[in-house]
């Protein structure tokens, strides 16, 4: 740390664009965090800066909706995360030694760490995860080339060790992260506890003292940052309701975990600037320098299929096409599966009528363009494989209907020709995306596909997509009406002014409802409890609650999945990616949808039923359309 006058002299030169915000919560940080990502990106450019971190507690979830809206804007997005570190090691699990954990900031500078910080959220989920996803020293020694670390809040190790005022065990937590680390750690200065905040607070105060005893004696820089949860002041209140959903308890209550007594917002950088710029204008410029250092490029679009394992002297493009030929033989000339498989392509397509040969060239020429002839096998792989073992799986639903290969496969039961089905709206050259085949089977066989997948391609290879579960406008309105104690019966008619179903999507927010429906809006303006309701849940609406399993999403990669995408444990105790879906196919990676329907297995009791006492084996496929005794 250098001081002086000429440091201090040119802090008036300082600038908003000089400072970066490397320490920030969006509501991926469930039920902690209330900004919104796009928002977030909205006030930093507002406010004059050029870069910002984002740094979920645990997670990794937001990061690739906050690298695409920042580069969007024009703004270095800085991938980070606020993890939590075992007071031993992440694999300890003792209720009297294990329950302190300690928070760290850490932030990918290079491709390098973008995906050990991917890892290190990944196996602090799967390997760590004791009340949350906890790291450990020997997993920061491990992987941490490529990342840059901050000491953390007061809540880190060497904040708690400050607080405690024991220097000595401070000193010795910095020297070993800088042994590790060299000049890729900085102690974390925090700006409430500076004289001038608004909201100055003596323990930060007292830690913020002792790392700059610690910073001269160490020679390690600093860094000023500010904890963001919200996004104005305006917002405190609203993040101290959110609070109280997360931790069941009410607003009224004062033994409730609360941060009401600090201003921990995305804070102007003029504000910085006047608290630190005349005595410590480095840890202003130090932040500026960590976002120089970042840079990563998260490469999107790629098509990461995995090798579907092939028959030998046969490449994808020539089993797909066998497998077709062979398969129209049988849809549409009659043959048996034994005389097809016993010609090859060439002696097939001359028996072919015109119109399906045409077809099937013109289908077999898009996929293989698009490189897709891969993903065709693995589907008609597993779904012929189900089939096989007597499970009921839907004749077709949505665009993949509208194609004769998939129907030569079998991956469809419904001939396109004859119902004049369009191919295009499945797969055409103009729509660069990967194709999407919704696959319907009964749902008490959706984990057996599910593991021959895993078998086939690599259990580290497939695994369950998340799902938010966001807050909508009612269930706003009831979870911030029971945080204020409403009564249960006004609670409950509050929310059910709140218009519901298709129509309240045309509507739009619950803020734009209380403008527009004349029975909310005059509650709004005539009852203060109402209004106090209203405008808390407008503020949290929108807002993540919970992750949970997707109803039918599931990822099969090419290659380990910890090496792609960063992966969390569910509450069902499922492996699930931490991306949403979306964003599992922005990365590239094959996403199937294995929907396990219950009428389907109500179907397949039937036919097991009808197969028993009467002894006929009914053919789902072949059933007349047309019958007037069953209409």
């Amino acid at each position: 740390m250098t001081e002086g006058t000429s440091e201090q002299s040119s802090s008036a030169a300082l600038k908003p664009s000089d400072f970066v915000h490397l320490h920030n919560h969006t509501f991926h940080s469930v039920l902690d965090g209330l900004t919104k990502i796009h928002d977030l990106v909205d006030k930093v450019k507002e406010l004059g800066m050029e870069a910002a971190a984002v740094t979920d507690h645990g997670t990794m979830s937001g990061i690739l909706d906050y690298y695409k809206t920042a580069k969007k804007a024009g703004i270095k997005p800085i991938i980070g995360i606020e993890t939590y570190v075992a007071t031993r090691s992440r694999f300890d699990r003792d209720p009297g030694k294990d329950k302190q954990r300690f928070h760290l900031t850490v932030l990918a500078m290079n491709n390098t760490g973008f995906h050990n910080l991917m890892k290190l959220s990944t196996r602090a989920n799967l390997e760590g995860m004791y009340y949350k996803p906890r790291i450990d020293h020997e997993l920061l020694e491990e992987l941490n080339e490529g990342l840059i670390v901050l000491s953390g809040c007061a809540s880190g190790e060497i904040g708690v060790a400050l607080k405690e005022d024991d220097y000595d065990r401070a000193r010795e937590i910095a020297k070993w992260y800088k042994s590790i680390l060299g000049d890729r750690y900085y102690l974390e200065l925090q700006d409430h506890g500076h004289p001038k905040s608004n909201t100055h607070w003596d323990v930060q105060a007292k830690i913020n003292e002792g790392l700059i005893k610690l910073s001269k004696e160490l020679d390690i820089e600093m860094v000023v940052t500010c904890d963001g949860h919200y996004l104005t002041h305006e917002y405190q209140d609203a993040h101290e309701i959110l609070l109280c959903v997360g931790t069941g308890s009410y607003l009224s209550d004062e033994k409730r975990m609360s941060l009401k007594d600090f201003e921990l917002h995305l804070t102007d950088p003029r504000d910085i600037i006047d608290h630190w710029g005349e005595e410590f204008p480095e840890v202003i410029r130090n932040t500026k320098k960590i976002a120089d250092r970042c840079d990563v490029e998260i490469e999107l679009g790629r098509i990461l299929i995995p090798k579907y394992p092939l028959p030998d002297g046969e490449n994808e493009h020539s089993y797909l096409l066998r497998l077709t030929y062979q398969g129209l033989l049988q849809r549409y000339n009659g043959a048996s599966k034994e005389e097809a498989e016993k010609l090859d392509p060439d002696e097939i397509i001359p028996k072919l009528s015109d119109e399906v040969r045409e077809r099937a060239k013109m289908e077999l020429g898009v996929m293989g363009n698009m490189g897709y002839e891969g993903y065709f096998l693995i589907v008609q792989d597993f779904i012929n494989w189900g089939k096989s073992q007597g499970y009921v799986f839907g004749p077709g639903r949505g665009s993949a209907a509208g194609s004769i290969v998939s129907y030569a496969v079998r991956i469809t039961d419904l001939d396109p020709l004859k119902y004049s089905l369009l191919f295009e709206r499945f797969l055409n050259p103009d729509r660069i995306s990967m194709p999407d085949i919704d696959v319907d089977m009964q749902d008490t066989c959706r984990d057996d596909v599910i593991d021959y997948c895993a078998d086939k391609y690599g259990r580290d290879h497939v695994c369950n997509i998340v799902t938010f579960g966001t807050m909508a406008s009612r269930s706003a309105v009831r979870d911030v009406a029971r945080v204020l104690e409403v009564p249960y019966a006004e609670s409950d008619r509050l929310s059910k002014l709140v218009p519901t179903g298709p129509q309240s999507a045309h509507i739009g927010t619950l803020r734009e409802i209380l403008q527009t429906d004349p029975d909310i809006k005059h509650e709004y303006e005539t009852n203060p409890t109402a209004k106090r309701v209203y405008d808390f849940a407008a503020q949290l609406e929108g807002t993540i609650r919970s992750h949970g399993v997707h109803a039918c999403g599931t990822v099969i990669a090419p290659e380990p999945l910890i090496d792609i995408i960063p992966l969390e444990m569910a509450q069902k105790g499922v492996i699930t990616t931490q991306f949403s879906a979306p964003e599992v196919e922005d990365m590239g990676l094959l996403k199937m949808d294995f929907l396990g329907l219950s009428n389907l297995t109500i179907i397949d009791n039937c036919l097991r039923i009808v197969r028993k006492v009467y002894g006929d084996k009914v053919d789902l496929d072949n059933l007349r359309l047309d019958d007037e005794e069953a209409y």
